[in-house]
């Protein structure tokens, strides 16, 4: 399964777990509006997959409990203390992921609650005072409805997030670590669970809707974050400078995400291909064409004898042409030989033991609509054929090694960021006007303009079907506006 995500302003977070098959296949085909003029002088293919797509891959385990497990047996000196280190960066990494991904699609079921809420408040008002009107008038009807609550879906999630993460923090902090070096990295990992929990809470909180149905969880939210505050406090995990300061605290809290990311992330080792090819191209090209000029010159010299003023033009001609046809010669070569084949290779290795652990070979280039495979046009057509569209097209071929992985941790997690900032440099900055009627006056509105990019994913695993993915992006000048999954199909879905 594929998610993908508006991680901030500019970027897209494309997340996949790889399950026990040994080989991935992953393709992403990006479709730019023509009208933004991309091509490959305004950004060319290695400035945008250089600048634009950022590939992080982190251990996974569906047994939630096994991190925290060898992190208990390492702290009763039953384990080696780097595993204690190591299976607490599990728990607490996989315990941020989960309650990143819970609380942002809370947040989106809050802000539609909020616009429902609203909606209604107008539309009952509007119904009071039609009613008010029927009354002074004596013809008024009482009418009465019984309508289920429709804050109950919605707190029932928000009651089980709370449980949820209660339960989690607990039994992390159920047994603390008699070491001394030990118990100060349990206490960064709770001084940052802790704040991270209270952070996502309080942002529910604050995009909750005002009604009376969620008065008792919006207690209950706040009475966590009360909670969590002053577990800190009491703990001295944080000086009273650094607390009152936002700033200060949350590039502490940034600094500790990659204190428990680093003993999970599977480090990198990047390489581009071709490189001796290239040389190689750029001699051979040479050659030929030094080839065809000193031919050239012996052919004059027989046929115009002497050193003429006419032998030197001659010779000038042939030099020039040389500089001509040399360069075009050698990209034609290269083009040729590269076709197809793969730009970059990327080697996974294990943090603790440098062990390697995997290899992806990887393909990003401009793609003609014609030249997409049937499928990809298939989904792409699927509501409207964009001729124009510039499609760029980016492949990953990975072969990992199941048997060499941490004990219990036969999957990664791998996210993908895709910068979009590189096409906002393309877009318009103006603005226009709209003008509306409501409730007989009119109003002017002022409008961004929008743009809608297609991204259509398709992941293959192993020797199984392969499953096709078509994602709406809507997007301004200023920032991602939505992101939507309106096509999916293979796999498992």
């Amino acid at each position: 399964m594929i998610t993908v995500e508006r991680k901030d302003s500019f970027h897209l977070k494309i997340s996949r777990v790889l399950q026990e098959e040994t080989s991935h296949k992953l393709d992403l085909f990006l479709f730019v509006p023509g009208e933004l003029g991309l091509n490959t002088h305004v950004i060319s293919e290695d400035a945008f997959y250089h600048g634009a797509i950022h590939v992080k891959r982190t251990y996974y385990s569906d047994r939630h409990h096994l991190p925290l497990v060898m992190s208990r047996l390492a702290g009763r000196g039953k384990l080696d203390p780097n595993q204690y280190r190591l299976g607490l960066s599990l728990y607490a990494h996989q315990y941020a992921v989960a309650l990143e991904r819970s609380t942002q699609a809370l947040l989106d079921a809050a802000r539609e609650a909020r616009k429902a809420e609203k909606q209604g408040e107008e539309s009952n008002a509007r119904r009071h005072s039609d009613r008010a009107t029927e009354s002074a008038d004596g013809g008024g009807v009482e009418e009465s409805r019984r309508e289920g609550d429709p804050a109950a879906p919605l707190r029932e999630r928000l009651e089980e997030l709370c449980e949820l993460t209660q339960g989690i923090l607990r039994r992390l902090r159920r047994q603390k670590p008699g070491d001394e070096g030990l118990h100060r990295y349990y206490a960064n990992i709770d001084n940052y669970l802790s704040w991270l929990t209270e952070q996502s809470l309080l942002a529910l909180v604050a995009h909750l809707p005002r009604g009376s149905g969620y008065r008792e969880v919006r207690e209950r939210l706040l009475a966590i974050c009360r909670a969590e505050s002053e577990h800190r406090e009491s703990h001295e995990y944080n000086s009273a400078r650094v607390t009152r300061d936002p700033t200060r605290i949350s590039n502490k809290m940034r600094l500790l995400r990659r204190l428990i990311e680093y003993p999970v992330t599977l480090k990198q080792r990047n390489q581009e291909l071709g490189g001796g090819e290239q040389k190689a191209v750029k001699g051979l090209a040479t050659a030929v064409v030094m080839a065809f000029v000193s031919l050239g010159l012996l052919e004059a010299r027989a046929v115009l004898g002497d050193i003429t003023a006419l032998l030197v033009l001659v010779m000038a001609l042939l030099y020039a042409l040389r500089e001509v046809f040399k360069d075009d010669l050698r990209v034609t070569l290269w083009r040729l030989l590269r076709r197809g084949r793969p730009k970059w290779r990327r080697q996974y290795l294990d943090p603790t033991s440098n062990e390697p652990v995997g290899r992806e070979l990887e393909w990003f280039d401009y793609k003609r609509f014609t030249r997409l495979d049937e499928e990809i046009k298939r989904v792409r057509k699927r509501n409207v054929a964009q001729r124009e569209e510039v499609v760029l097209h980016y492949r990953a071929s990975s072969r990992m090694s199941p048997t060499r992985f941490l004990s219990g941790y036969n999957r990664t997690r791998e996210t993908l960021s895709l910068d979009l900032s590189l096409l906002t440099r393309l877009m318009d900055k103006g603005s226009h006007h709209v003008y509306r009627l409501k409730e007989g006056q009119v109003s002017r509105e002022a409008v961004e303009k929008r743009h809608l990019i297609n991204l259509v994913i398709r992941e293959v695993e192993g020797e199984g079907e392969p499953m096709l993915q078509r994602w709406k992006i809507v997007m301004s000048r200023s920032k991602i506006v939505d992101v939507e999954l309106v096509h999916e199909e293979g796999g498992t879905a």
